[in-house]
């Protein structure tokens, strides 16, 4: 997946740096089932493992990725920002 610019303002954000997989795609698939219809999330996640699963199984599990940004301001290490909305409409897979 190759990064994107120009992000959005988030409605909510959730920083899972430090969170292995497949806890952070778990805790943002709840986060966003909080969520309202059509809001935007920004998931801080790690380089490696959790930026090449958490954007794929966040597709296949019906929800529309707005923007992928890595982001290396003032941080000992570079992460990545990824923007994920929730869908207006409730069209998601079941379970």
């Amino acid at each position: 997946m190759s990064p994107q610019t120009n992000l959005g303002t988030p409605d909510t954000q959730l920083d899972l740096r430090g969170t292995p997989c497949p806890l952070n795609f778990v805790r943002t698939k709840l986060q966003l089932e909080k969520m309202a219809p059509g809001s935007l999330l920004e998931v801080w996640l790690d380089a490696g493992e959790p930026i090449e699963q958490v954007p794929d199984s966040l597709k296949m599990a019906g929800y529309p990725i707005e923007g992928l940004e890595e982001s290396s301001k003032g941080e000992d290490e570079p992460f990545f920002r990824l923007q994920v909305r929730r869908p207006k409409t409730e069209n998601l897979p079941s379970p």
